[in-house]
């Protein structure tokens, strides 16, 4: 009996820098904001019911960021190509999508982006709680947001 409490304690110590290394392990920079957003374009009113699951305004996910727009109920999919952390949020830098070729020339897809200052291809997040961001200067988004939290 003293030899296997004596193998256990010379184990510890072995294992030790790899269950510190798995501790240290982060998720990406925008983690916290991972799932399901209501509001942005109205006031938030619905967060604390299953139904805010059916109808979100913004989903965030590892790679990709989901939103709706006021007359289409088809979420406009943008893909992630960098998250950088800022003093009070993040600054989301997505991948560039080409001009479509119209009749007039080529344009930008209406609703690309969220309505913020003059690139498409940026979103600021600012924190305001727990459960509360906002995107500040993006006029598609006056209102805050809310998570979606199970009621």
């Amino acid at each position: 009996m003293r030899r296997r409490a004596l193998i256990l304690t010379l184990a510890s110590p072995l294992a030790s820098p790899f269950v510190a290394k798995a501790q240290q392990r982060q998720g990406p920079p925008h983690e916290w904001v991972f799932g399901s957003w209501t509001g942005g374009l109205y006031p938030p009113n619905d967060w604390e019911s299953l139904a805010c699951f059916g109808s979100p305004t913004v989903i965030f996910t590892r790679d990709v960021v989901m939103r709706v727009t006021a007359l289409d109920t088809a979420y406009r999919q943008r893909t992630i190509e960098t998250v950088a952390l800022q003093p009070n949020g993040l600054e989301f830098r997505f991948t560039p999508v080409p001009p479509m070729q119209g009749p007039l020339g080529p344009r930008m897809l209406p609703e690309i982006g969220f309505g913020c200052g003059g690139n498409p291809n940026v979103l600021r997040v600012e924190r305001r709680g727990a459960d509360e961001i906002a995107f500040p200067d993006c006029n598609e988004f006056p209102s805050p947001l809310r998570r979606c939290t199970k009621g």
